[in-house]
């Protein structure tokens, strides 16, 4: 099979509240043909959400027009476990749940040129839409600690609980040595809640400035991918785990900057050997009843 992409962009983000560069903030990496059309790869590392979304599609803009179908990996979740567009109060009759939660969460972030966020207050209200109390979301400082925000984790055992864990963090932790965060974890060592939260918003702007764009596998389908299936699609968005591919930064390296390197090196190597379209589509594991809740509202983690 001819292979499906002609650059790839991996983005590791960060939900710092302040400029910041080097370790634990954001970095773009991008591997692509140079001018010999060898694939080459370049990184950079933007000091704050906006410059970084700026960048990302700038560079996209430009691969896209020299004829490259791109893809675009990010490091957070796209989607929440089933049910939770609906306990929030959105409308999930007129538009399918992921897509409810994408605009509220973007109508809800307001991204600023210092980097400054209100992720906790957000978290907050979104607890007391849902229960009323500290739950789904946690973790947060002490500062930041209110009656509907917790710094430690709710019980997720009850049944009037939303889950804890989407399917494909389940799945993830069954087929790689690796054992995703929940989405509702804000703060702590491997959260990607906060992350999650201001990442969203982020990929919504994009998609909508990105001409022939499209949302894995919300708007593309949970499906083995084609060279025909991707003809009027010039770029296609997707949650990646750095965690699933075996990384071991050398002395000086800056972690955060391999993981986007080596992690597209792999989707690469993936495609060029014809084997990265069978990870856009569900594993035999997955029921058709689990598909729909994917697609509908949870998403998924690409991952071979």
């Amino acid at each position: 099979m001819a292979r499906l992409f002609d650059a790839y962009i991996i983005v590791d983000w960060s939900a710092s509240a302040k400029p910041v560069s080097g370790a634990n903030s954001i970095w773009v990496g991008v591997r692509a043909r140079d001018a010999r059309l060898k694939f080459k790869f370049t990184s950079a590392n933007p000091r704050t959400r906006l410059e970084a979304r700026d960048l990302i599609a700038q560079l996209a803009e430009k691969l896209i027009n020299r004829g490259d179908k791109v893809f675009m990996g990010f490091d957070f979740a796209l989607g929440y476990p089933s049910g939770t567009a609906d306990a929030i109060g959105l409308d999930v009759k007129n538009a399918p749940p992921w897509r409810a939660m994408h605009e509220h969460l973007t109508s809800k972030v307001k991204e600023r040129e210092d980097n400054s966020n209100a992720r906790f207050a957000l978290a907050a209200g979104l607890n007391y839409a849902i229960s009323k109390g500290p739950h789904p979301f946690w973790g947060a400082p002490k500062k930041d600690v209110v009656s509907t925000l917790s710094m430690r984790k709710g019980d997720f055992s009850l049944t009037e609980s939303l889950a804890e864990h989407r399917i494909c963090e389940g799945w993830i932790k069954a087929n790689f040595k690796a054992n995703p965060k929940s989405v509702w974890q804000l703060l702590g060592a491997g959260s990607v809640g906060s992350q999650a939260m201001l990442g969203i918003p982020n990929v919504s702007f994009l998609r909508e400035r990105i001409a022939r764009s499209a949302i894995w596998p919300f708007e593309t389908g949970f499906r083995t991918f084609t060279p025909e299936l991707l003809e009027n699609t010039d770029c296609v968005f997707a949650e990646i785990y750095p965690s699933t591919v075996p990384i071991a930064p050398k002395p000086g390296e800056i972690l955060d900057e391999i993981q986007v390197k080596m992690l597209s090196e792999r989707l690469e190597s993936l495609d060029s050997a014809g084997e990265l379209a069978d990870a856009f589509g569900p594993p035999n594991s997955i029921s058709h009843g689990e598909i729909h809740r994917i697609t509908a509202e949870e998403g998924w983690i690409l991952a071979k």
